[in-house]
């Protein structure tokens, strides 16, 4: 399995990439979701894996925005010969998560919001890692199928 470090399309022939996004305002939110859905799309998943990942993009772009006032996201595409992931790490500068358990488990909100965004984010791609202290978030999560 192979992380390739680069924006740029190093193997063309397996479609190892990708992209890093600035995540600063609300409109930051669209083009991180569009990244992750065409990322989706180029390395073989379904339109519903497709909607999964753009979701679950969203989710953690807006909450990096919403709680910390901006940051960044990470899309890669990992492929091997049968399968390919899509990994999703969003990072911050904020105040951090004091409590990670309670803020994954359904209906928590950190704010005024329905309390279903990382439970969310789980569900939709099956794994969910959290690392938190102040000054420093990091939210990563991933997807596999069989191509």
């Amino acid at each position: 399995m192979r992380l390739l470090t680069s924006t740029r399309e190093k193997d063309a022939s397996m479609g190892d990439r990708q992209v890093l996004r600035a995540v600063k305002v609300q409109q930051d939110i669209i083009g991180a979701r569009q990244a992750g859905r065409d990322l989706a799309r180029a390395a073989g998943f379904g339109m519903v894996d497709q909607t999964r990942i753009a979701t679950a993009i969203s989710e953690l772009v807006r909450n990096a925005l919403v709680y910390a006032g901006g940051g960044v996201c990470l899309i890669s595409v990992e492929t091997e010969e049968r399968s390919a992931t899509i990994r999703v790490v969003v990072s911050d500068q904020g105040p951090g998560i004091p409590d990670i358990d309670k803020a994954i488990e359904p209906g928590h909100s950190g704010g005024r919001g329905l309390g279903l965004g990382l439970s969310a984010v789980r569900n939709l791609m099956g794994c969910l890692s959290i690392e938190s202290r102040p000054g420093r978030t990091e939210v990563t999560t991933s997807m596999t199928r069989r191509r």
